[in-house]
């Protein structure tokens, strides 16, 4: 048994690994500041003995007793960080060097949740670790992008200077149960909608394309890489390598949900990755690991959540 700090940990990924890590007979503090995570989703867990929740915002610092560290906060989805632009950088920054600092206070290992879209719009397909990616720096999505670049820099910068204990995962595009019906990603947007009757938006002409993790398979990975030797720091892609495009994804809702919904075209969104694709060899390698569900099957436990969701708050 450790006692383990998730922030972030109300989010959708938070949320389930804290639900993990309590299961497995760990003592979870999970710490939100409820901008996009929510209570709903680890309100199953408030009564449990091993299971704590704190509202905190990680831009300012923690000081807590554990042994280990899982660092998620941060907005995840062009809406919500988009919201805020400045107060997204300083989660992403600020949230890592407080983390980092509890970290090294306490000897801990930390496990940084950082993203794909390090890689930007990627001019290498498919992505591997030792790309360096093709983000702009000045763009409308660029308080997530490199804000989360940055925290890579820290936590590295960390492991050579003070010797810190780092992890580090690249992760691609998850999608689950608990996921926010409004937060404009294309999993939850396209299932939402037609579950709704309405059409689906397609932006641009569709043909871009992206890699959908079911969560189950995300948090696995996550896990394993936390458990792995020290001094193997990564970075790590954790994602599914099988690759959709938007109209493949979109006609894919559509056959599940049973509806009747018609696709409605829309301008790209400014700096939108062409494609997003994920070279998992070193996870296989290193974590034993690839995803197991498909995305049809996916699909469906996702849908059948919306459902429910749509079901209650009607």
């Amino acid at each position: 048994m450790q006692r383990i700090l998730v922030t972030g940990g109300a989010g959708f990924l938070g949320s389930h690994l804290c639900e993990r890590l309590v299961e497995q007979g760990h003592d979870v503090l999970c710490v939100d500041n409820f901008f996009t995570g929510s209570k709903q989703n680890v309100a199953h867990l408030l009564g449990h003995p091993r299971f704590e929740l704190m509202r905190h915002d990680v831009t300012f610092p923690l000081y807590v007793e554990v042994d280990r560290i899982f660092n998620l906060a941060c907005p995840a989805s062009p809406v919500h960080y988009q919201h805020d632009p400045v107060q997204t950088t300083k989660t992403s920054v600020h949230g890592a060097i407080n983390m980092l600092g509890l970290a090294k206070r306490l000897d801990a290992r930390i496990l940084q949740a950082s993203t794909s879209e390090v890689y930007g719009d990627p001019e290498v397909h498919p992505q591997k670790e030792d790309y360096w990616g093709r983000v702009n720096p000045i763009g409308i999505r660029s308080c997530y992008d490199e804000g989360k670049r940055c925290a890579e820099t820290l936590f590295f910068d960390y492991f050579r200077q003070h010797e810190l204990d780092i992890k580090v995962v690249r992760i691609f595009n998850t999608y689950g149960p608990r996921m926010h019906p409004n937060d404009g990603r294309v999993v939850s947007n396209f299932i939402v909608q037609a579950l709704r009757g309405q059409d689906i938006t397609i932006y641009g002409d569709g043909s871009q394309t992206r890699s959908f993790c079911y969560v189950d398979d995300l948090i696995e990975a996550m896990q394993r890489m936390m458990d792995t030797e020290r001094g193997f720091t990564g970075p790590i892609n954790i994602g599914n390598p099988s690759e959709f495009s938007m109209l493949e994804l979109a006609e894919k809702v559509i056959t599940l949900v049973g509806g009747r919904s018609k696709l409605a075209f829309q301008p790209l969104p400014h700096d939108d990755p062409r494609q997003r694709q994920p070279d998992i060899a070193l996870a296989k390698q290193k974590l034993d690991w690839e995803p197991k569900i498909a995305l049809d099957e996916g699909l469906r436990r996702t849908i059948d959540y919306f459902r429910q969701l749509l079901r209650e708050s009607a």
